[in-house]
């Protein structure tokens, strides 16, 4: 224990013992207190209802922390503070010392924890001033080993803050997220960064199919922060992994806030032009080796979040962000949407890609209705709507993760203004009928369709995943149709347009706006692949933005 706020032990150290890499002392020999005291106000009360007033220092002592800390980690504690010279954990005794190079950084530290309870790993630790007035490193301590002398380096990096040199310590950090199996999104990297400190501006971009970001902090001594804490770590068990650096660039122009890029001190900027949205800059979900299945995240995060995990990114493991190094666990993710898709009635029949679809509209329902709707949250390969029980269906996706997306998608939407209910299905394929089986034209198989929108690798379409909403991203228009041809199209099967807008650098898409989502469903499930022209069929997809 630390006389700093409780005197000495018995053989004149902080835990009852000597250590030959603290230097001399500020001659503090005050009353013993009790070990075990953890709090430090009454200590310190203690301390100065006995006479003996508490000397500041510039090292610092830690008390409390848990048994698996790094010295990385202890170092961070101080660094907001100012620059840390030296450092040493005594995991046994679960007790650290941090050495600032300078007093006023001590003082600082010490009144701001004293006000502020320090977290490691979601433990209280306790901070007070050591009765040693520096550190020396040994070859027999902890703060010999490489990954201290690496700690340490980096934080006393920002000595040269000052020098703007490219590349060197900056206020911007670029961040390349590695084995990427799990989607990562601007929202995501926003809520891992500001566990550190204020974010100001972030740009996500892809870039030789790696998914990076761009993020500017209010000083140095934050992004370095930042930088200790996060190199290295993975946002989910096993993948995603940070790699942070210092970025050429001292300032970060945000020109739009939109999911790419978002200047979080300047609220009022536009979303900019929905064009944006398909052009390289834009966050990728590509495979390239690199992701198992986009859809792996997505449809495991969403079912989650949709029955109460804890917290926005609950889903994917980062509700449990909060401590240093630990990220949190996609294993949660998969357990908690197991459990979701079992709160389905019938819905314990497997996690496949067979989906039932029951509650439809008997007159109205056909194969390629459901092959177009449930085409856009994965690749359908089969449809067959039961023939005795003609408002109920089997339909096979490319991927189990595909008919997860699917079920949070479209369970419990409208479809011939009929509530749909979609859930797994105990079958593993849909078989086809048999030569000579009645069938009726209810089973159909797509497997070679042209109209997959996610059989190529890398396809744009993983990135413009959206659920059911009033308004309609339309693509591949001709040059030579108008928004007037457009409007009738619609007008044609009942639909009035609440307004349209062509993307203006863009003219091939178009925006549509629909009255509800029920009307947009049958828009997109009537008019994708409606013929424009000799050669080009029309693309409808749900879109997350408004007109």
């Amino acid at each position: 224990m630390d006389t700093g706020a409780g005197g000495l032990g018995p053989t004149g150290g902080e835990f009852g013992m000597s250590h030959p890499m603290v230097g001399q002392t500020n001659g503090m020999n005050g009353a013993i207190m009790p070990h075990d005291n953890n709090n430090q106000d009454a200590k310190r009360i203690k301390m100065e209802q006995s006479g003996v007033k508490i000397k500041p220092s510039k090292v610092i002592h830690i008390r409390n922390i848990p048994n698996d800390v790094t010295e990385a980690e202890i170092i961070h504690l101080g660094i907001p503070f100012g620059r840390v010279t030296n450092v040493l954990v005594l995991k046994g005794k679960n007790q650290a010392f941090l050495e600032m190079e300078e007093e006023p950084s001590a003082v600082s530290m010490v009144n701001y924890f004293t006000n502020c309870v320090a977290q490691l790993r979601e433990r209280s630790v306790y901070v007070q001033y050591s009765n040693h007035t520096s550190l020396k490193t040994d070859q027999t301590h902890s703060n010999a080993s490489a990954s201290a002398q690496a700690a340490l380096q980096a934080a006393q990096a920002l000595a040269g803050a000052g020098e703007n040199k490219a590349g060197g310590p900056n206020t911007v950090l670029r961040v390349i997220v590695e084995h990427m199996v799990y989607p990562v999104t601007l929202d995501v990297i926003f809520q891992i960064f500001s566990r550190v400190g204020k974010v100001m501006k972030i740009v996500t971009f892809t870039k030789n199919n790696t998914f990076q970001a761009l993020i500017q902090y209010p000083d140095v001594i934050t992004a370095q922060a930042a930088k200790l804490s996060l190199d290295g770590q993975n946002i989910y068990n096993a993948c995603c992994t940070l790699r942070i650096e210092y970025s050429k660039l001292s300032n970060l122009n945000v020109k739009y806030n939109n999911d790419k890029s978002r200047d979080y001190t300047n609220p009022s900027l536009p979303t900019g032009d929905p064009a944006l949205d398909m052009h390289s800059n834009a966050l990728s979900l590509q495979q390239s080796g690199m992701l198992g299945s986009p859809f792996a995240a997505m449809g495991l995060a969403n079912l989650a979040q949709q029955f109460g995990a804890a917290g926005q990114l609950g889903a994917a493991g980062l509700a449990g962000i909060g401590g240093y190094p630990g990220l949190g666990g996609a294993a949660q993710a998969q357990a908690m949407a197991q459990a979701a898709v079992g709160r389905y009635p019938g819905g314990g029949g497997g996690q496949g890609c067979v989906l039932l679809v029951s509650n439809m509209s008997e007159d109205q329902t056909e194969p390629d209705h459901l092959f177009i709707l449930f085409g856009v949250y994965g690749d359908v390969q089969r449809v067959k709507i039961l023939f005795n029980k003609k408002d109920t269906a089997l339909i096979q996706m490319a991927e189990p993760q595909q008919a997860l997306l699917a079920i949070n998608h479209l369970d419990k939407t409208k479809l011939w203004g009929k509530v749909i209910r979609v859930m797994h299905s105990k079958h593993t394929t849909v078989q086809l009928p048999k030569d000579g089986q009645p069938d009726a034209g209810l089973t159909k198989d797509y497997a070679n369709s042209g109209l997959h929108r996610f059989k190529k690798p890398g396809s744009k379409n993983y990135q413009n995943i959206y659920p059911p909403s009033a308004t309609l991203h339309l693509s591949n228009i001709p040059s030579q149709v108008e928004e007037d041809d457009l409007r009738k199209a619609f007008q044609a099967i009942n639909l009035t347009v609440q307004a349209f807008k062509f993307f203006p650098k863009d003219r091939k898409m178009a925006l549509v706006q629909l009255p509800t989502v029920d009307e947009a469903i049958t828009a997109l499930v009537k008019l994708h692949n409606y013929q424009l022209s000799e050669t080009s069929h029309l693309r409808v997809s749900f879109s997350k933005s408004t007109i």
